[in-house]
């Protein structure tokens, strides 16, 4: 497993959409494995996309303290209310915002044995999710910011 750089604010690729995996196999495993990794060895990390690393790929890994999630092509069917969220990003360094998310998502991705599965998140995993599945569609958190935290 290898750290991967974390491209910052200015980097075009996060604004660009990724694409679609079609197969799930040992490379795209092995690029979840370091997003993990990078992930995990990152200040304040809850998650990370594939852009976030330079790879225009829907992953996208999540830890909150319950255990690693890893997500291919995960996408949001379902989402219901609204909570007020503090959100801040590893490829945007020291800045942090209000906005607002739903209160819970439903997801529908494959896991990285390239299996179906579902995923309902509430609170925090629901800002996450919603977080980390905007950078495969190029958008920033900074686009829904209401207020900026100094």
């Amino acid at each position: 497993m290898a750290l991967r750089q974390i491209r910052i604010y200015d980097d075009e690729i996060l604004r660009k959409k990724s694409k679609t995996v079609e197969i799930v196999d040992n490379k795209i495993r092995q690029i979840l494995n370091d997003m993990a990794d990078t992930m995990y060895n990152s200040k304040n990390a809850a998650g990370l996309a594939a852009p976030q690393v330079g790879i225009l790929k829907r992953l996208v890994v999540i830890d909150l303290g319950q255990g690693l999630i890893k997500l291919v092509n995960p996408k949001i069917v379902k989402k219901e209310g609204s909570q007020e969220v503090i959100e801040g990003c590893l490829s945007i360094p020291n800045k942090w915002g209000k906005l607002i998310r739903p209160a819970g998502v439903t997801i529908k991705a494959l896991n990285e044995n390239g299996e179906e599965i579902t995923l309902t998140g509430t609170g925090d995993l629901s800002k996450c999710l919603c977080h980390e599945i905007d950078h495969l569609e190029g958008i920033l958190f900074t686009d829904f910011v209401t207020e900026y935290i100094k």
